[in-house]
């Protein structure tokens, strides 16, 4: 479990990352064979991307470092839980683990609320490890969002 505590760990310095340049905090890291071969985060605003999700561009990342698409060795680190894109992605990858911090009520894919990492009607299974540092994956989340509500009520004209 120190070990993931410690990958998790490089995660949540990709989300903090993504929220220094305003995106969403999200971070992955991927690990094979206890060695880091990508890490990303969020960059949907910067990039103009809406599949430029942090575990989708560490995945591309690794699968081109190492060679192959196939990352049945490789665990995925990510600090929320993957939405059903990810999720899928992360099945086409054939990835053999995923370790993610804070669940994710409306886009959850790994057991929230769907659970295509288990689907027997896929291709492909991987384990899950669920709530890895999970509260201070969900409290950079719950802060980016409250300092936005509050640039956004401070820009705003005042109502007369």
């Amino acid at each position: 479990m120190e070990a993931h505590e410690a990958f998790m760990g490089m995660a949540l310095q990709e989300a903090e990352a993504a929220a220094l340049e305003g995106e969403t905090p999200v971070g992955a890291v991927v690990v094979c064979e206890g060695a880091v071969v990508a890490r990303a985060h969020n960059l949907r605003e910067t990039a103009d991307d809406p599949t430029a999700h942090a575990e989708l561009i560490a995945v591309r990342e690794a699968a081109h470092r190492l060679g192959r698409w196939r990352l049945t060795d490789c665990t995925v680190y990510v600090t929320l839980e993957p939405c059903p894109m990810c999720a899928g992605a992360l099945v086409n990858a054939r990835i053999g683990e995923l370790v993610y911090g804070a669940p994710d009520p409306k886009a959850g894919a790994v057991g929230t609320l769907y659970d295509l990492a288990s689907d027997e009607r896929l291709n492909h299974r991987f384990d899950v490890i669920p709530g890895v540092r999970a509260e201070e994956s969900s409290k950079l989340l719950k802060d980016f969002f409250a300092e936005l509500r509050v640039n956004a009520e401070a820009a705003a004209p005042e109502a007369r």
